[in-house]
């Protein structure tokens, strides 16, 4: 029974750990931070978010799923995957944009903490909890992965501080990734992925694609490219899904008028026979 009760708290520890991942990142960035220290904090944002990773699976492995831990990965992920990317994306590109770019990093952490919010509504709602095969809206964690990559690939390729003509195309990247986790863009879980051939296809895709990118590229740009995949394949899924639905609603408004017109016609039809009819002629009388 001890050990029961035990087993409880190997999940919570996992997250326990990706909040002391986010909080040394936001210590790095703090106080005059140089370009080592930002992506020494991007890299323990990316440790945060394998620890994030483990934490459900593990749970999941020793069924040990609970309310509480729903909460505090919720409040963990505010942490590792709002705050601490948002200062870190301040620290090295939006600064010098002044207010501007400081309200720019604050739109990052608020639409994390609100998609957060939701995520939790939705699962207390649903009677399966939070599972499922899409994400409504993009997840926090990827997308403070998204701005980690772009950090990382940085460093790696170019290094020191970032040119003033980057901090534009970083503050757009910045938004996007805001109103793309409180949008309702639908994004794959991939918790429905089974082994077989076509999985095993696909993955084997991936990885080619990722070794010819790290060697005729960069490595640094692999994660960027596998980002960018991500969040283009949400978009395409929900334009087509989109497309689907208005084309739906559009053939059951055409089946519902050619409906309507129908009975028109039948009731324009019972109409003459009435008055046509010396029942008709009496019963108006």
């Amino acid at each position: 029974m001890k050990l029961r009760k035990l087993m409880f708290v190997l999940p919570n520890l996992f997250t326990v750990t990706s909040i002391f991942c986010g909080f040394y990142a936001i210590t790095l960035c703090t106080g005059e931070a140089t370009p080592v220290h930002l992506y020494q904090a991007a890299l323990a944002i990316l440790f945060a978010m394998f620890f994030d990773g483990c934490d459900g699976r593990v749970a999941r492995l020793t069924k040990t799923q609970s309310d509480f831990g729903v909460q505090l990965d919720s409040l963990a992920d505010v942490v590792s995957f709002g705050a601490a990317p948002a200062l870190l994306v301040y620290k090295w590109a939006l600064a010098p944009l002044g207010f501007l770019g400081l309200f720019i990093s604050f739109t990052f952490a608020a639409c994390g903490a609100l998609r957060l919010a939701r995520f939790n509504v939705l699962a207390a709602r649903n009677p399966h909890g939070g599972g499922g095969n899409f994400f409504v809206g993009l997840p926090i964690p990827l997308a403070a992965g998204g701005l980690v990559s772009l950090i990382i690939a940085h460093h790696a390729v170019r290094g020191g501080e970032v040119s003033p003509s980057v901090q534009g195309p970083v503050a757009a990247a910045v938004l996007a990734l805001a109103l793309l986790m409180v949008s309702t863009v639908r994004y794959r879980t991939f918790k429905d992925l089974r082994l077989s051939k076509k999985s095993a296809l696909v993955l084997m895709l991936v990885a080619v694609a990722g070794s010819v990118i790290a060697t005729r590229a960069h490595p640094a740009y692999v994660l960027v490219a596998f980002s960018s995949a991500y969040l283009a394949m949400g978009l395409i899924e929900s334009a087509f899904l989109v497309r689907r639905r208005f084309s739906a609603r559009k053939v059951g408004a055409g089946a519902v008028g050619a409906a309507a017109v129908v009975l028109d016609e039948e009731e324009d039809e019972e109409d003459e026979e009435e008055e046509g009819s010396p029942e008709g002629r009496d019963g108006f009388l």
